[in-house]
């Protein structure tokens, strides 16, 4: 069994956890964390560009001019592709980029991802992270005194009003219900900040 340092939110260290050596040391999977982030983006692009095709435009339900004799070449609408003003052709249509991979592949891309994580020190476990008072300044002593000054995330297991809002006006902090771990927040977090209970279910979750 490893063990990590548990601190509280002067920095102090107060405890230690044992941690086990299956999540501690599982291989780093680089090629799989990206393939899970990249259909993590693909599925929060929106999707909404759209082209206007000859039935969305306007106008062009007469023939320019007549069929022959004019020297001209046949038209038949104004609004042909093929004129300036006239319809796109082939162009994209409103659609969802998202798609699915493996439960087992997308658990494991964010094993390797935690995993890595508690290897470079980037988890800081609390025995309890709370504020006082809800205040903002509170939140930014303790990142302060943590060195996290960028992309910081903070891990909750139960809604906690007061925790919540100190945190949630920071800029760089993002605020996260721990059954919403996921990849791609885990690989962007310079800093993941949660309390012993925070981690005993993620392990309880990677462990299975």
């Amino acid at each position: 069994m490893s063990k990590l340092d548990v601190i509280n939110t002067n920095a102090d260290k107060v405890d230690e956890l044992d941690i086990s050596e299956q999540l501690m040391d599982y291989p780093e999977k680089p090629w799989l964390v990206h393939e899970v982030v990249k259909m993590q983006l693909a599925g929060r692009r929106a999707g909404t560009h759209a082209t206007k095709n000859r039935a969305n435009i306007s106008g062009g339900g007469k023939k320019p001019w007549r069929q022959k004799g004019t020297g001209r070449a046949r038209a038949g609408s104004s609004r042909s592709p093929l004129w300036v003003g006239g319809a796109t052709m082939f162009g994209p249509q409103p659609r969802s980029y998202a798609y699915k991979m493996p439960k087992k592949k997308v658990r494991s891309a964010l094993k390797s991802a935690f995993s890595s994580k508690l290897k470079d020190g980037s988890v800081k476990i609390f025995d309890k992270l709370a504020t006082e008072n809800g205040k903002t300044k509170e939140a930014a002593e303790i990142l302060a005194k943590l060195k996290a000054e960028r992309n910081v995330l903070v891990l909750f297991t139960e809604y906690d009003e007061k925790l919540i809002k100190a945190f949630r006006n920071i800029p760089y902090v993002k605020l996260l219900n721990v059954q919403g771990l996921n990849v791609y927040d885990t690989v962007h977090a310079e800093n993941i900040l949660m309390s012993q209970e925070c981690l005993q279910n993620v392990m309880e979750v990677l462990e299975k």
